[in-house]
């Protein structure tokens, strides 16, 4: 039986540091800083930190390291890495933890000076000996495969991949923290230069530095740290492939899986949903999960985001904050949608916020839609 503690677990603190460039800090340096922000949001300082979640692009032993940097002796740590997904997995861990007394506060972190340091993506990923005789672009590849097959499958146009990336930078230019903030027409996008048919430029998530952090405690003490707590409500994870050429399908991901889990551990329903923050790596990302945690049937997610329907004045809000299109994407983009998630909750999000939020999903993707993982966070109200 999939059991979660529903609402047992909540978010009290969350911030983000060195959004777009941070020269002259290490990825370490990033995500602390971005820690001790979460802490003090929460009146907390890094010696009441007890549970420790982390991974880095560069720091394999990060959770060690992490606990070192801030005088940290954690009864618990957790350094799993599925890829951009690991974050919404130690949401998942930690809220376990802490309920069965594990750890009594736990911090999520995570930093990367990607654009300023090595000045392109740091990966882990290789291709596989069947994959490698191609040269593939690793990831751009794997998503522009995923994006031509859903094509060739549901008549998906290129015009309904832009519609993705045209919503995303309409929310970045409210947001002050988002890196491009440059307004974008179809005829721009249709006319940028390509990368990995279909995919232009603007299909392609961002390069940039930056860090993000949560903390987390038991629902009985949240009240006494945030004034408006974000409770966990539910979450989920699931496999399906390492290698873009070992998937299952090409237009169907494990999102498919883990969204009605935690939807059925949260008691909701997709309509029901106030904001959606989607791993948005590639435009066809926000497609398929859209489609797999069921806000639209599959092969219609390319029309479902037509005509500014998950734009500001949409009537879904999603990727809020500009997304990994337009915001920030410093290599592993998934702590940032729960940053997001919480920020929409608490009412926080400027010219941003999405009028009356209650629920949200903070959705991450890993690999090549090799793993994926769903939240779904709701205010006081919802528990």
């Amino acid at each position: 039986m999939d059991t979660f503690p529903r609402a047992k677990a909540a978010i009290v603190g969350a911030a983000t540091y060195g959004m777009g460039q941070a020269p002259g800090l290490s990825s370490m340096d990033i995500a602390v800083h971005a820690s001790v922000r979460a802490l003090a949001a929460a009146h907390l300082k890094p010696e009441d930190v007890d549970g420790v979640f982390v991974a880095l692009p560069d720091e394999f032993l990060s959770g060690l390291s992490l606990s070192e940097y801030l005088g940290i002796r954690p009864k618990i740590t957790d350094n799993n890495r599925t890829g951009g997904s690991s974050f919404q997995t130690y949401v998942l861990m930690a809220a376990l933890a802490l309920t069965t007394g594990q750890c009594n506060v736990a911090l999520i972190a995570y930093g990367s000076n990607q654009r300023s340091g090595a000045g392109k993506l740091v990966s882990s990923m290789r291709a596989s000996p069947y994959e490698a005789p191609y040269k593939p672009l690793r990831p751009i590849s794997a998503y522009a495969l995923a994006a031509a097959r859903h094509m060739h499958e549901f008549g998906t146009r290129k015009d309904q991949l832009g519609a993705v990336a045209l919503a995303a930078r309409q929310w970045a230019m409210l947001n002050p923290d988002a890196v491009m903030r440059e307004p974008l027409s179809m005829e721009d996008y249709m006319g940028s230069r390509m990368i990995s048919d279909p995919f232009g430029v603007r299909d392609c998530c961002l390069l940039t530095d930056g860090g993000a952090a949560i903390v987390m405690v038991r629902a009985d003490r949240a009240k006494d740290l945030s004034s408006k707590p974000v409770y966990v409500l539910g979450a989920a994870e699931s496999t399906t492939h390492l290698a873009i050429s070992s998937m299952p399908s090409l237009t169907t991901t494990a999102a498919a899986a883990s969204g009605p889990r935690a939807f059925a551990q949260a008691g909701v329903k997709p309509a029901d949903i106030d904001v959606v923050e989607l791993y948005d790596a590639f435009t066809i990302n926000t497609i398929l999960f859209l489609e797999d945690l069921g806000f639209c049937k599959k092969g219609e997610g390319g029309s479902f985001v037509e005509n500014g329907r998950i734009a500001p004045g949409g009537e879904l809000p999603v990727n809020t904050n500009g997304g990994g299109l337009s915001c920030v994407h410093p290599g592993m983009y998934g702590l940032f949608t729960l940053v997001e998630a919480t920020q929409q909750l608490t009412g926080v999000a400027g010219a941003r916020q999405v009028a009356n939020a209650k629920l949200a999903v903070a959705h991450g993707n890993g690999g090549e839609l090799s793993h994926q993982a769903t939240v779904i966070l709701g205010t006081e109200e919802t528990v």
